[in-house]
């Protein structure tokens, strides 16, 4: 395929992508990935997508203040995203069937439409030392199998009851331990390489852009739509990785 179309193809992409994270403070990988896995292998579309996600992250997280309070809580849930990731990228296998993008698609799915019916999750505080351990762990192995983190990682934040400024803010902060651990992960792989610097860049262009128009979006909307477009976003996020992995 002509390199030009791939960057106009890789452009469009994280400008959704960023628009997406934007308003609903996730989406980014899921939407890149989904639309970059056309014209490209998922490994390497990952590979583009550890700048602009980096990037993003660390501004979404910065957002908003409370970041240390918000790390000193969190702090469980990125030490079991650091070990999944390690466990992932070196012990366990590699699906290479897709198998594993369709469930987690799927699980998403499932976990959005109780959000739209009102099914509330609450994660008890003298819980939050284990229970992160363990959703950061199978975060972490999921993220090394789909180049994905949003699940169980989602759902846990969204469990601590933060409301919607400190909940987009503590995905930020997970996303970006989740990015700089994946990173070592794919040059492990072997995906990790000088030509997709261009790709990268443009990349990173782009989501910035749509993160713009998305946070612009997600200020003028009120509590209960934004919940609404939370879910909702999920939902299509999770049908578009599970009828993705199908194909």
């Amino acid at each position: 395929m002509d390199p030009l179309l791939i960057l106009a193809i890789t452009a469009g992409a994280f400008l959704l992508a960023g628009m997406v994270k934007g308003v609903i403070g996730l989406g980014l990988p899921t939407v890149a990935i989904g639309l970059l896995g056309l014209v490209m292998p998922p490994l390497q579309a990952a590979a583009i997508l550890v700048v602009p996600s980096l990037v993003t992250n660390i501004w979404q997280s910065a957002v908003g203040g409370d970041l240390l309070a918000l790390a000193r809580r969190l702090w469980p849930l990125f030490a079991g995203i650091t070990i999944g990731t390690f466990v992932g990228a070196t012990v366990l296998p590699h699906d290479t069937t897709g198998q594993s993008t369709v469930w987690l698609g799927l699980a998403l799915a499932i976990y959005a439409a109780l959000g739209l019916i009102k099914v509330q999750f609450k994660v008890p505080p003298q819980s939050e030392i284990w229970m992160g351990l363990l959703m950061g762990f199978l975060t972490g192995t999921i993220t090394v199998a789909t180049g994905i983190f949003v699940l169980p990682l989602t759902p846990y934040v969204q469990a601590l009851k933060l409301d919607r400024d400190r909940m987009v803010q503590a995905l930020g902060l997970s996303f970006t331990v989740s990015t700089v651990t994946l990173a070592p992960a794919l040059a492990y792989a072997g995906e990790i390489r000088m030509a997709l610097a261009v790709p990268s860049l443009v990349a990173l262009a782009a989501a910035l852009l749509g993160m713009v128009a998305g946070q612009w979006i997600r200020k003028r909307v009120a509590p209960d739509t934004f919940r609404l477009c939370f879910f909702a976003g999920l939902l299509l996020l999770g049908l578009h990785l599970a009828s993705r992995g199908l194909l």
